[in-house]
């Protein structure tokens, strides 16, 4: 079994948990290690594993051991690979045995995690560390940016562009042949029937940026 530590301790993190369990039901694949997380004045253990220090602490490892990140955020989740700079340390694509995935000329970047319930279909391109929680559909000819992050029951219709960094609230749909820029945000149960620039948030139905950043 490969050794697998999980990155963040809140709500996601325990998730990422809770799917590295569904997967060694079918096969013991992860030796689950514990949790690295740089918030103060933590337990000293989460839903049966250990808190295991600060994220720091990984670049000091000196067996291979493959990490996760339970982060929701994208800029984080960006921030916190640029501090990892340890060889031994290796990203897997984590995916829960019950994703559909098409055969079908679909690639999925290092440190992805895709939940329960989604499906993916046919000629798509997924980035390195994006998060596709529960129930997200991905249509064809879509292309996922790095470390974007799509909260439950997002819905990605055909030949979408969604750029590095993009976040996508819980319930949202992106309708077919738009662009969402790098660093955009989407807020949850929004419609997004016309492209969106980068680094706005946008909600509503029709979604429309209502602030840039």
């Amino acid at each position: 079994m490969d050794n697998i530590a999980i990155i963040g301790v809140g709500g996601f993190g325990r998730e990422v948990k809770f799917l590295l369990d569904e997967i060694n039901k079918i096969n013991k694949k992860f030796n689950i290690l514990g949790f690295y997380d740089d918030a103060d004045e933590l337990e000293s253990s989460y839903n049966g594993l250990p808190y295991l220090g600060k994220i720091e602490k990984l670049n000091l490892l000196t067996d291979q051991t493959s990490v996760v990140l339970g982060i929701g955020d994208p800029k984080i989740k960006q921030k916190i690979i640029s501090r990892l700079t340890n060889p031994n340390l290796r990203f897997p694509t984590i995916i829960h045995p019950s994703v559909i995935v098409s055969n079908d000329d679909v690639n999925i970047g290092e440190g992805t995690i895709i939940c329960a319930g989604t499906i993916i279909t046919c000629n798509i391109e997924i980035g390195s560390f994006v998060t596709l929680n529960l129930m997200c559909t991905v249509g064809h000819d879509t292309k996922i940016g790095d470390y974007s992050s799509f909260m439950p029951s997002v819905n990605i219709s055909g030949d979408v562009l969604v750029e590095d960094g993009v976040y996508v609230g819980t319930g949202a749909k992106i309708i077919n042949q738009l662009t969402i820029g790098q660093g955009t945000i989407v807020g949850a149960g929004a419609v997004v029937s016309k492209s969106l620039p980068p680094s706005c948030t946008a909600v509503g139905i029709p979604a429309k940026p209502i602030k840039f950043h």
